[in-house]
């Protein structure tokens, strides 16, 4: 009987990275919510049945609110190696292989699966990430709102001045506390590194690039929001930065649509820095004069 429990009898757990996309119209966000369809369970159902188990949970690199899109998510998962090799079945593809092929077979047609593989060593999905990077789009022009891209592209009904919008984004970069453009949640800092906020436009199209090390609740869309007003002519480009350094919501700030808004890349360290990079994000931001988290758009 001791034999039975002890250690080499214990089946090995393997860890897989999983790079996807998805379109958030019809998903009330990332994370599982009892009774509504999500991006999180429509994955873990369709795991469960490819791999006739219950339970399988995935980590996401960063959780997306309702009506977001993805186009570079990342999450990984922790499976039983032997349930993983059955994957295939018959078949002569790698079980990775197979099992991205299943996946997709079984989930809904606005989420997809692009990459499985086996990760590296370290590998945390969510807390070896180093960047996220988000896009958003918006239409200022009405000739350039095109049906086609409703669900992707804002329509806005004025028309908006990209260099005043990038004058008081620029004033916005760096290591800050972003709690005016955040949604607070208990226990959770609202201190962030913006690396990257600019406008450009794009084949018509007004296209913010917005990166960082992670991002608190709309704090995406509340920049947008914030920088609109700018780029309206409303507020001089200095607003920007008199928000942020107040530290409370602005009333005169909406915060943007969610349809404009795609998580577009999560970066990572090389690999031998990986496990480093995630003990290191679980620590809490703080500021330089203070004496450190989650990331959630």
């Amino acid at each position: 009987m001791a034999d039975l429990l002890h250690p080499s009898w214990k089946t090995e757990a393997v860890r897989l990275r999983i790079d996807l996309s998805y379109d958030g119209t019809d998903f009330n966000g990332w994370a599982i919510q009892p009774g509504r369809r999500t991006v999180q369970g429509e994955l873990e159902a369709a795991m469960d049945t490819v791999l006739r188990t219950t339970g399988t949970r995935l980590t996401v690199a960063g959780r997306t609110d309702r009506g977001v899109h993805a186009r570079g998510q990342v999450v990984h998962v922790d499976l039983d190696e032997d349930a993983l090799a059955q994957v295939p079945g018959r078949g002569v593809q790698a079980p990775v292989d197979a099992l991205l092929r299943r996946v997709n077979g079984v989930a809904g047609r606005d989420v997809r699966i692009h990459r499985v593989s086996q990760a590296p060593e370290g590998f945390d999905a969510r807390f070896s990430a180093i960047w996220r990077r988000y896009a958003y789009r918006i239409a200022d022009d009405p000739t350039m709102v095109d049906p086609l891209r409703r669900s992707h592209v804002v329509a806005w009904p004025r028309p908006l001045d990209v260099d005043a919008m990038n004058v008081a984004a620029a004033e916005l970069l760096g290591l800050n506390d972003f709690a005016s453009f955040c949604k607070r949640r208990e226990g959770a800092t609202t201190i962030r590194t913006l690396l990257d906020l600019r406008w450009e436009r794009i084949d018509g199209i007004l296209v913010a690039e917005v990166r960082a090390d992670a991002f608190c609740h709309s704090m995406v869309r509340s920049l947008v929001g914030c920088l609109a007003v700018v780029g309206e002519g409303r507020k001089r480009p200095g607003f920007a930065r008199e928000v942020m350094t107040s530290k409370t919501r602005h009333p005169g700030v909406a915060v943007a649509p969610a349809h404009g808004l795609t998580l577009e890349e999560v970066g990572y360290p090389p690999d031998d820095q990986l496990a480093a990079q995630a003990a290191g994000s679980r620590t809490k931001r703080m500021l330089p004069t203070d004496s450190h988290d989650d990331d959630d758009e």
